[in-house]
């Protein structure tokens, strides 16, 4: 089996995968989605930090191009004076 993360032991390893495997659909989705938001807060943090000036809308669409790539943000949000 391949290692997931060389700071935990194998044995914990194997049970994370077992335990993951084991989980609802349902349960799967959750964690997925707590992953999400938990990468969003931290791309967001990373943006605040990039750009202290800039406010929420910007800092959203600055988000949209992360995760969409700057064409596509545009697209669906609009060009931005705010946001170049």
């Amino acid at each position: 089996m391949s290692v997931l993360s060389s700071d935990t032991h194998p044995k914990m390893e194997a049970l994370q995968i077992q335990l993951w495997r084991q989980a609802s659909p349902t349960r799967k989705m959750n964690m997925l989605a707590q992953l999400n938001a938990s990468a969003r807060m931290l791309a967001m943090t990373g943006l605040r930090s990039r750009f202290p000036n800039a406010n929420e809308a910007e800092l959203r669409f600055k988000l949209a191009g992360l995760l969409l790539g700057d064409e596509l943000a545009r697209k669906v949000y609009g060009e931005s004076s705010h946001a170049k």
